[in-house]
């Protein structure tokens, strides 16, 4: 008798010992026997959540028990009687129902073990906040800052970054990177300055859930630049005091600034809501009271500014008026600049004079709202009157007289009186008499061949003359070479002087 050995993973014993018509019995039998079953089940599911996993053995023969295992640890068991009826298992995700998870269908020949599922328990994110580095959320520009979007919980998170309550992207922010759950600025600069807020997401299926963190102030410091100093004085009652004005063009508050007067610092104060700060010095018209320079400082910058001397010049000396036209660039007059000049003093009050009316520092208005005349405008502290959109009435006597700003009751010192005049044809532009491109070219021919004739004249005039002078005796050549050469000369310049006249007179017609 044949003895045969088979082996087959549906079976409970492997291996079976048969003879030939056993085994051709057992092997025909097979197909009745449980097949591999399939497992349907989710990939990802929220923490706390449903979990459905469905297992089926098709066209095995009940019964059938279905096992449900995570990691080959058995979960779950149902027996069904009926034929291709599945097995459905519901469970409640917790933070160990992570793994991998297959089923097995048994039957009374056999066993299958189905497809594996890898099962991820997804925590959704909470308390999410932005954390800075460097701490506090300020820095000057050009420094690198990272801002974190970090959540005490949450697992597979994605991460949206919002500047000012606006979404940040790489289309919309080249000089930002987002990596992770970081949002870079490798040289920040004052456009950075703002409000940013993160959103720490996650999705499973079609659900998504996210945690948004408060809106966190970043602040871009600008760097000083070197700071002015200038100087103003005022009279207080019978003495006077000098206000001494320190200030950068830029820069960020707050900012220590401090006042050195020969080189010893008189005065320090903190400029919290700006770059600029006043500091009180005795003045005496007419006095040195020394040299002032001021200091600018913050945490990463300290500048210094140019001396100032604190010496105040009273008016005096002459008073001037220079009077400049101002032209288009089509030769059209189109303002006249009165400028009034003192000969000396470090504050001058200008008052300017119309025939004798005086000018206002801001131009009248009629009862038509229309600009009484002349229309002018004042500059550098009223020393510079313009005089614009003129007419011949704007013509007449101007004059200036100046005296100390910080004192009303100066002594006026005065100018003389001009003479400004606006006529008709120095408003407009003079009309130019224009020639046709051909007879401009035929001139123009005719001209460089008279000046041709004329220059050969000369030369053969001035080489006979030469040739007289060495041919003849000592004592005729001595006395008629003076003669040709004053006839010679003068007729050359004469001949060159009308040529040239001639060329001129056609290229300004041209």
């Amino acid at each position: 008798m044949e003895i045969f050995f088979i082996y087959s993973p549906h079976f409970h014993q492997q291996f079976h010992v048969c003879n030939k018509l056993q085994c051709l019995s057992w092997i025909s039998s097979g197909a009745s026997m449980a097949s591999h079953p399939v497992l349907n089940g989710p990939n990802m599911t929220y923490l706390r959540s449903q979990v459905f996993f469905r297992c089926i053995a098709p066209d095995s023969s009940p019964p059938i028990t279905y096992e449900l295992r995570r990691d080959g640890l058995l979960i779950d068991a149902k027996t069904h009687l009926q034929e291709d009826q599945p097995a459905s298992f519901l469970l409640k995700a917790t933070v160990r129902s992570e793994g991998l998870y297959h089923c097995e269908a048994k039957t009374k020949e056999s066993t299958g073990a189905s497809n594996s599922i890898s099962l991820s328990v997804v925590i959704p994110a909470s308390n999410t906040r932005v954390n800075s580095d460097p701490f506090p959320a300020v820095l000057y520009e050009g420094s690198r800052m990272v801002l974190s979007c970090d959540a005490t919980k949450g697992s597979h998170l994605s991460y949206t970054w919002f500047f000012n309550r606006m979404q940040v992207s790489s289309a919309n922010s080249t000089r930002l990177h987002m990596s992770g759950n970081k949002l870079v600025m490798e040289r920040a600069n004052p456009e950075h300055a703002g409000y940013y807020s993160c959103m720490a997401w996650s999705r499973v299926g079609d659900v998504q859930r996210f945690s948004s963190s408060s809106e966190v102030k970043v602040e871009v410091k600008v760097h000083l630049i070197k700071p002015e100093i200038s100087l103003s004085i005022f009279k207080e009652g019978t003495s006077y005091r000098g206000n001494v004005t320190c200030w950068s063009l830029r820069g960020s508050p707050p900012v220590n600034f401090s006042l050195s007067v020969d080189n010893k610092i008189v005065a320090f104060v903190i400029a919290s809501t700006s770059v600029s700060a006043w500091f009180s010095v005795a003045v005496v018209p007419g006095l040195d009271m020394g040299v002032a320079q001021c200091w600018v400082k913050n945490e990463v910058q300290e500048l210094m500014s140019e001396p100032l001397t604190l010496e105040v010049v009273p008016v005096g000396g002459d008073v001037n008026i220079e009077v400049e036209y101002l032209y288009t660039s089509d030769s059209k007059l189109a303002a006249a600049k009165l400028t009034c000049h003192v000969s000396r003093g470090s504050f001058p009050f200008v008052s300017w004079f119309f025939n004798d009316s005086t000018l206002p520092a801001e131009p009248q208005m009629d009862s038509q709202v229309q600009q009484v005349r002349p229309q002018y405008a004042l500059m550098d502290w009223r020393r510079t009157l313009i005089l614009a959109n003129l007419n011949p009435e704007d013509s007449g006597y101007y004059r200036c007289r100046a005296r100390d700003r910080y004192d009303d009751s100066g002594t006026w010192l005065e100018s003389g009186t001009v003479f400004v005049e606006f006529k008709d044809w120095m408003l407009a532009k003079a009309p130019q008499e224009t020639a046709s491109p051909e007879t401009s070219q035929m001139t123009t021919e005719i001209i460089a061949i008279i000046f041709c004739c004329f220059l050969l004249l000369i030369l053969a005039i001035s080489s006979y003359c030469v040739f007289i002078m060495f041919d003849n005796k000592k004592g005729l050549r001595s006395s008629s070479a003076p003669n040709a050469t004053s006839v010679v000369l003068p007729l050359y310049i004469s001949s060159t002087w009308r040529a040239s006249r001639l060329i001129h007179a056609q290229q300004a017609a041209v």
